[in-house]
Order: C-alpha cells, then structure tokens, then sequence
C-alpha cells in the first residue's frame, strides 16, 4: 500500500519546490534561531502518540456509553423488549459504517463516532443477553480483553512480536478462512440446518474456532500498532490519529466478542 504521506499535496509540494537561494542571516538572527523551542507535532500539524491516545480513548468512551446504556435499559428501566431491536440495528449499523470509514480516502470523525456508538449497542445487547445466560461473563470478557491488549502492547514495544509480510500474509487467508466459516455457520443457523445458541460453533469445536479468533484479533491489534508506529515516524497529518482510532476500536471489539463467545460456550459445555 502507498505511504499516503507520499501522496499528500503537501509533499508534493515541497518535493517539486527546487532550490532555493541561500539567504543572508546575521549572527544575532542565527543565535535566536538556535534559542527556539523545537517545534512539537502539534506546532507542525502532524499526528503524535498522544493524537492517537486521545482519539482511541474517546471512541472507546462511546463504545462503553453505547452498551452500559443499552444495558441500563434493559435492566434498570424495564425495557427488555428494545434490546432486541437495538442489537441488531447496532450490528447492521456497525457493519455499514465498519465498510464506509475503511474505504474513505479522509478520516470522519463524526462516521468513526457513529461507528462505535452502532458497536456499543451491539456489544451491548449481546453482552446482556449471554451474562443473562452465564452470570458475570461479559465483566470476565472485559477483564480478558484487557489483559491480552496490555500484553500484545508490552510484546510489540519490546520488539518481540512485529508485523511481518509473511504474518501478515498467513492472518489475511486464515482471516478469509474464518469469515467463510462465520458466514456459513450463520446461514446454517438462520435456516434452522442447526440448531443452538451458537450452531456450528457449540461445543469444543467451537471452542478451538474461538481461539484462533482470538489470536488473529490478537496479531491484528499487531498491525495496528505497526500501522500507527509507521504514522507518526513518517510524520502523517494528525487526521490520521482518527484512522488509527477506527482500527484499534475495531481491534479491540472485534477481541472482545471472540472471548466473550468462547467464554460463553465453554460454561455451555460445562453445564451439559
């Protein structure tokens, strides 16, 4: 994939601006120059690891409002029959939007909000519904997901763990792999071919399914943190910290939902 700071106009720019002639500064101008403060990301306009902090934290803040919201809902306020519906709106939702923001060539910040409230209310219904089922999964699942983001996080600021071309070539096919299965797996079910809460992913087949999810969410927070490293050490305007935002949300959700469910499914074997 091109470097899109290559492709900025901004580079463009300064690539075809020639030489320039020599200017004739006095030893007093050269001095004050050397006295300035050196400029900041934010003085320069280009993305920093705070941008991307920053921006993370926020749209995980809208993830969480989006599902405790739900959540109160459909236990505090009574109202069990809008968790349904909200569920399923926040899963179509979070797919189209999933789809829109990762081929806009500029970053929305309002598309990329909108995306993580749709994910919060998916997470939402789907974390009410199977805590409902197995008591204190959904906190267990937080909890999880948290600790296998910390780790990965230490892994790739030691340099033990980087994306590599061949890792990444194995997670795209194991990725298309498992997205035939899901998609199979969900025909089958809404057919009624078979039957459960989790059709082809019952029992300890799900179970083995469930972790390779779980390591491909894993290696692609990975990516992200390759992807954003490369960002900001090739100075990519600060519209990028949203991008970035978008992936590790993606990231982090899409991990949450494969602990959730192998938690899930393990106490469904526990139980039989």
């Amino acid at each position: 994939m091109a470097n899109p700071v290559f492709n900025s106009d901004n580079f463009k720019q300064q690539a075809s601006g020639g030489v320039q002639t020599p200017q004739t500064i006095s030893a007093s101008e050269l001095e004050e120059m050397y006295a300035r403060p050196s400029a900041t990301p934010q003085d320069t306009g280009r993305v920093s690891y705070n941008d991307v902090i920053l921006r993370t934290a926020s749209q995980l803040a809208v993830v969480v409002v989006g599902a405790l919201g739900l959540w109160f809902a459909g236990t505090m306020l009574g109202l069990g029959g809008i968790v349904g519906p909200a569920t399923l709106v926040g899963a179509i939702g979070a797919i189209v939007l999933s789809l829109v923001n990762a081929f806009k060539k500029q970053p929305s910040p309002l598309l990329i909000t909108l995306f993580s409230l749709a994910e919060g209310l998916f997470l939402g219904g789907i974390s009410l519904t199977l805590d409902a089922m197995y008591p204190g999964v959904a906190s267990q699942a937080v909890l999880a997901t948290l600790c296998v983001f910390l780790v990965m996080l230490a892994l790739f600021s030691s340099g033990k763990v980087r994306a590599t071309a061949r890792g990444m070539q194995i997670f795209m096919l194991a990725s298309l792999g498992y997205a035939v299965f899901a998609l199979v797996n969900f025909v089958l079910m809404i057919t009624g071919v078979t039957e459960g809460m989790f059709g082809l992913r019952s029992g300890w087949l799900g179970v083995i399914v469930g972790v390779i999810a779980i390591v491909l969410a894993a290696y692609s927070l990975v990516m992200s943190f390759s992807m954003i490293q490369q960002g900001v050490r090739n100075g990519a305007p600060r519209s990028f910290a949203w991008t970035a935002a978008f992936g590790l949300v993606t990231d982090l959700t899409w991990l949450y939902l494969e602990i959730l469910r192998v938690l899930s499914i393990l106490r469904e074997v526990a139980d039989a």
